[in-house]
């Protein structure tokens, strides 16, 4: 009986030990399992992860490279030497009928890309240039060709490279002036002048004004007896300094929404996704100081029309952009 006893806990040891056995073997062959599906998983979102991080990248190689040749038939190739520097040609165009609309004021803005610090040249409308694509008032050239072709005759005219352009309207002029509350500034003259075949009438005191967008719009484009074409750039410039200071006052905060629905929606501007940055961190280093402004040397002629004069343009560019001495002494010492 004893002995029975024995066997049978034998046995049952035995059961036991080959259950254990199987309940191993079956979790090895579970873990196995679950271990290939765990690498096949890895594998196929890896090789998912791949295909769809390539398509991304293509995609936005694509984008990229219709960018770059969307910039260059925009704004020219850009000379690297002006890589520390963000110039921004600026156009205000008059009320022309489309296609035959003229660039009224024609300014460049020019950023230190390591200062903030800016500087504007201002180019007149009846400047005379003569090119194999166009020869004369360099204003009348936004008519032949638009925005594009205006870039290319103010970046040879300068010898500088042009970044970015923005074209604005009178009426849209008016709006951006109104959103930013108007500016004070002071009129040099009585300023009386009348046009009904262009629906121009200004009438603006002499003294400080505060001028809304409309009487912005007649002071910029008023043309006194005594300084011309002349008279109006360098009211130009002071208007713009004065919109400077005006723009960088706390209390255009609250007005950026509007101000960037303009530039979106009512501005042709050269600018795109890739540009956004680039412009954000140039604008967010802008300097207080007022901009320095130089008007394009010259002399006007019997006829009206503005004849720069190439020698000095040359002097007050190299002023302007030493970054072309440095590397003129840089060619030469490697030669």
């Amino acid at each position: 009986m004893a002995k029975q006893t024995e066997n049978n806990s034998i046995n049952q040891k035995r059961k036991m030990l080959s259950r254990i056995k199987r309940r191993k073997f079956f979790r090895t062959i579970f873990m196995g399992v679950i271990l290939a599906l765990m690498v096949s998983s890895i594998l196929f979102v890896g090789l998912g992860v791949y295909n769809v991080a390539g398509y991304v990248y293509n995609e936005i190689t694509s984008i990229y490279y219709g960018y770059t040749d969307r910039k260059t038939a925009k704004t020219g190739p850009i000379d690297p030497k002006f890589d520390g520097y963000t110039n921004i040609l600026i156009l205000g165009i008059d009320a022309g009928d489309e296609g035959t609309q003229n660039a009224d004021t024609i300014l460049v803005l020019s950023f230190s890309n390591d200062t903030g610090k800016s500087r504007l040249i201002s180019i007149p409308r009846d400047t005379w240039v003569e090119a194999e694509s166009a020869k004369g008032r360099i204003g009348s050239f936004y008519a032949w060709g638009g925005a594009s072709l205006m870039v290319r005759h103010v970046a040879a005219l300068l010898g500088i490279s042009i970044h970015q352009y923005i074209v604005i309207d009178m009426n849209t002029f008016a709006d951006l002036i109104d959103v930013l509350g108007g500016v004070d500034i002071y009129v040099e003259e009585d300023m009386d002048y009348e046009d009904p075949e262009a629906g121009l009438e200004i009438h603006l005191g002499k003294g400080y004004q505060h001028l809304d967008g409309y009487d912005a719009q007649k002071y910029l484009r008023f043309r006194g007896e005594n300084l011309g074409d002349v008279g109006r750039v360098q009211r130009q410039q002071k208007f713009i300094r004065s919109l400077y200071a005006k723009v960088l006052q706390l209390e255009t905060i609250p007005k950026l929404p509007a101000i960037a629905e303009i530039f979106q929606n009512r501005m042709e501007t050269s600018a795109e996704i890739f540009d956004s940055a680039h412009l954000a961190n140039v604008l967010r280093k802008m300097s207080s100081d007022l901009p320095a402004t130089i008007m394009l040397p010259g002399t006007e002629n019997e006829e009206g029309a503005f004849i720069p004069d190439i020698e000095e343009v040359d002097i007050m560019i190299s002023e302007l952009f030493p970054i072309h001495e440095i590397n003129s002494e840089e060619t030469a010492n490697s030669e």
